[in-house]
């Protein structure tokens, strides 16, 4: 999943998350997770003033951002001290599959090896 300002949501991109309103964070909400976007709801959640969604997969390259590859080399750092330790690996490789869950649909030629 990722997390995109309303500017570079474009239409027939999937909500991961509730969208809410802000002004009202607890009430009901506005847009339920799994909907399609269209160029209409996207203008009236512009009009409601939502300035970000959550969608699926990672469908905007954005600079500065991670690839897959380098973000799970990174999590391989953070643990090379700790491989010692099963509760640690585990650990570990849950950490690795939130990643790999949260990049699917990655498709800017970055991928993992």
């Amino acid at each position: 999943m990722q997390t995109l300002p309303i500017a570079l949501v474009e239409e027939g991109m999937v909500l991961a998350r509730d969208v809410v309103r802000q002004d009202n964070p607890n009430g009901p909400p506005v847009c339920g997770k799994g909907m399609t976007l269209t160029d209409n709801l996207l203008e009236r959640l512009r009009t409601m003033g939502i300035k970000s969604l959550v969608v699926e997969g990672h469908p905007v390259d954005v600079d500065g951002e991670q690839s897959l590859a380098e973000m799970l080399a990174a999590l391989e750092e953070r643990f090379r001290k700790a491989e010692h330790d099963p509760l640690m690996m585990k650990l570990r490789e849950c950490y690795r599959k939130i990643i790999t869950r949260s990049m699917e649909g990655f498709s800017s030629g970055r991928e993992a090896d």
